[in-house]
């Protein structure tokens, strides 16, 4: 996990993307990975900003290991943007 910051127990970030079609992107190419492993992200984007929360509901609301795998995938997903 690169740059995430726990707080709320959660795990939280954003993403810089160069403009706002590469925001949809990422989205779209991980929207698989996350129905697979029914693991929904709370995230938003603004422009080229994509804001990423990561909580485990049915843990209690709580950081488990399902948010440390799914901020992993997001940070692997995002190296293809990066240029």
């Amino acid at each position: 996990m690169i740059n995430w910051k726990e707080s709320n127990q959660a795990l939280e970030k954003t993403y810089l993307f160069n403009n706002f079609e590469d925001v949809m992107r990422f989205m779209v190419l991980a929207t698989p990975y996350i129905s697979e492993q029914n693991h929904h992200p709370t995230w938003s984007n603004t422009y080229n900003q994509l804001y990423v929360k990561l909580t485990t509901h049915d843990a209690g609301n709580q950081v488990t290991e399902k948010d440390k795998e799914l901020a992993n995938f997001f940070d692997s997903l995002y190296l293809r943007f990066v240029k």
